[in-house]
């Protein structure tokens, strides 16, 4: 406890533009490498750099949705280094004026506390290649496919105080990219990539610490992971006399470490200056405006709406909003069905219990909202109990059918009426008169062993509501 976790996180987010920041070759993921390379991408001679105007409509509506400043002046800069993932010797960045400037996120932690998180900045670049190893025994192969790849690289300030702040802030940050449209953000497919800077001091210390950087971590958990180990492999080293050296280091997930992977290199060493075949990146007011025009509604205040329209619980509502589809999905149920509770309870325990387990994505759920609303229907006109839903829930996984087609053919429809039910009440009192005799003598609680009794005689068939009315009504007319 005498330690303090320092943390900020570098975010790269490839932008889903249907071609590269600065030449026309695809950036479909999955092809065959060097198939999406062009003669600018290969850093062939004379070959001049085109801005992707889309990637700069993308920027900017990153920047307006987390209302941050925006660059009307906005440069582009050679980053120098040398290595066969960018043919030219260089990358394309930006240093002094990028695109988006100051701005913030709240996060929400698991007990409901909430942080601001300040974002330094965002800017655009470009992606590198890709260098292969695995199957040239000794050599190395490089795949040019993702080079120019349009990136933009979310700065945050040195706020996080913990993994957990860590990947709450992560988290945030890939709900509001999907809701703005602007990356399809699938960590394992590299379109949205963390580098984490760590570093510790003792507390009530101003001074950050040394800080290490880990490259290009790949999943929510493995960021949580790789940086308590570095928190935990800090402290021992200077518990133990020794000191941080800055410098760069990559996860291995199957050791659960990190490792050392080369000294960390500053600004100066990349001998940035202004790129001389791109103008400066001049926008207006007007061009913010429109994109401005296009923001959905964000997560915050979806949350907030879902709160006050559908009288949900803030913890209910932030479960639904954390990704665009799943609130899409909810809202179709909630007004589908007429019962905004019942859907929400159904969305964020039974569908998103299914698709955890199978690993789906909401787009990938058999059951659509429409049929999800019908069923909640059913249960609310009392055609089934909620018990009985579950069971139509999972015909539904593999059973095309209406939701009534299935009830029908099943023989599920709950029992109604009012002489079959009297017939269990008067059963269910004649087997049990200790607990009958309970009730009468004050016992409340025992009326719902007596409910179960008759349920279950009806195999769940039977109206819970008609059987607690007749029971109570019988036991008391006695």
């Amino acid at each position: 406890m005498n330690w303090e976790t320092v943390i900020g996180l570098e975010v790269h987010v490839q932008l889903s533009t249907v071609s590269k920041l600065f030449s026309g070759s695809a950036t479909k993921f999955g092809a065959e490498p060097n198939s999406q390379a062009n003669i600018y991408d290969l850093a062939l001679p004379g070959t001049l750099p085109v801005l992707n105007a889309a990637a700069l409509g993308m920027a900017v509506k990153f920047g307006l949705g987390i209302g941050a400043e925006i660059g009307r002046r906005s440069v582009f800069d050679r980053k120098n280094y040398f290595y066969p993932d960018l043919p030219k010797g260089y990358q394309v960045s930006q240093l002094d004026f990028p695109i988006v400037g100051k701005g913030s996120l709240m996060i929400t932690m698991d007990d409901g506390s909430e942080k601001v998180i300040g974002i330094t900045r965002a800017h655009m670049e470009e992606d590198a290649g890709k260098s292969l190893h695995e199957d040239f025994h000794g050599m190395t192969g490089i795949d040019l496919n993702r080079a120019g790849t349009p990136l933009l690289e979310i700065v945050s300030d040195p706020d996080l105080r913990s993994a957990k702040e860590a990947v709450a802030y992560l988290k945030k940050l890939h709900s509001i990219i999907r809701y703005l449209d602007i990356s399809d953000a699938i960590m394992a497919q590299g379109s949205m990539r963390c580098d984490a800077n760590v570093s510790i001091r003792r507390r009530g210390t101003k001074e950050f610490g040394t800080r290490t950087e880990i490259k290009n971590i790949n999943s929510f958990k493995f960021v949580e992971k790789a940086i308590n180990f570095e928190v935990r492999r800090q402290q021992e080293l200077i518990e133990d006399g020794g000191r941080v050296v800055q410098e760069t280091r990559l996860y291995d997930a199957d050791k659960d470490e990190t490792r050392s992977m080369r000294s960390k290199e500053v600004a100066n060493d990349y001998r940035y200056f202004p790129e001389p075949d791109l103008l400066p990146v001049v926008i207006d007011e007007a061009y913010i405006a429109a994109i401005k025009a296009t923001l959905p509604e964000l997560p915050d205040a979806r949350g907030a709406r879902f709160v006050s329209e559908y009288k949900l619980s803030e913890y209910d509502a932030g479960v639904l909003v954390a990704t665009r589809e799943m609130a899409d999905y909810f809202e179709t149920v909630a007004n589908g069905s007429g019962d905004a509770k019942l859907a929400a309870n159904w969305v964020s325990q039974d569908l998103l219990g299914l698709l955890n387990k199978h690993n789906w994505e909401i787009s990938q759920s058999p059951i659509q909202a429409q049929r999800l609303a019908d069923l909640i229907k059913r249960i609310k006109d009392g055609t089934i109990s909620g018990k009985i839903a579950k069971t139509v829930f999972e015909s539904m996984l593999h059973d095309t059918a209406s939701v009534d087609a299935i009830i029908a053919a099943k023989g599920l429809q709950q029992v109604t009426d009012t002489g079959a039910i009297e017939q269990l009440v008067d059963t269910v009192i004649s087997n049990n008169p200790d607990q009958v005799q309970q009730f009468r003598a004050g016992k409340e609680q025992v009326i719902g062993f007596l409910v179960g009794q008759a349920m279950q005689l009806s195999k769940g068939k039977a109206n819970p509501a008609q059987v607690n009315e007749l029971l109570r009504n019988k036991m008391k007319a006695k």
